[in-house]
């Protein structure tokens, strides 16, 4: 982790994370926070490539969620960042309200699909928030996603769900990310099949 800005690529498919953990009580340090370990884990596992990342520890105060998510977006220059926490209906859980403050176009399809996900589970899985935006600048877009809290709902969200001969049965959201990430400007990200499968039209994949 870094924070000297902007971040620079070691390579030109080198993806530039943002890692978001939104708690009062891990920022304080009454517990030990679990949602940015839990992030890097599984984008080790998932990725063919290492991503650089760069990772923040915040309270749930709405100013502060969207002051951070501009300083990665704008600041770091990240591609993608990942929120984890504060997306329930309690009055302090706010993260939705900050990334949709900083966001120039809404992406429902990722919020619906981690409910469908999460439904599998638990029926109250239709009180959780969870939204997708991109914030444009003139010269550099990013895809921010909030993502459950807890470290299971978090890989179960971003894989998908398996039946037991190891086939998709609902499909996992960062399946989309890497061709959504193309057709916003940026590094082209490549996945181990084995935790989850990219998916481009035929048009955008490389060949080899």
């Amino acid at each position: 982790m870094s924070d000297s800005f902007p971040l620079r690529r070691s390579h030109p498919d080198e993806l530039i994370v943002g890692l978001v953990s939104v708690s009062d009580r891990a920022s304080s340090g009454v517990y030990q926070d679990q949602g940015i370990p839990a992030l890097q884990d599984w984008l080790a596992s998932a990725l063919t490539r290492p991503p650089q990342v760069v990772a923040r520890l915040i309270p749930d105060e709405r100013d502060g969620i969207a002051a951070t998510l501009r300083e990665l977006v704008d600041e770091a220059r990240c591609d993608l960042v990942l929120t984890t926490g504060g997306t329930g209906p309690a009055r302090r859980d706010v993260t939705p309200e900050a990334t949709l403050d900083v966001a120039t176009r809404e992406m429902p399809g990722f919020g619906e699909q981690m409910r469908q996900v999460s439904l599998k589970f638990v029926p109250t899985a239709i009180l959780s928030r969870q939204v997708a935006v991109i914030r444009e600048l003139a010269d550099h877009a990013a895809l921010i996603i909030n993502l459950p809290g807890q470290p299971k709902a978090i890989r179960e969200t971003l894989e998908g769900l398996r039946d037991e001969g190891g086939a998709v049965q609902v499909p996992g959201i960062f399946a989309a990310v890497p061709y959504c990430l193309d057709l916003i400007g940026g590094p082209y990200v490549e996945t181990h099949d084995a935790v989850v499968r990219a998916f481009r039209p035929k048009a955008a994949r490389r060949s080899g």
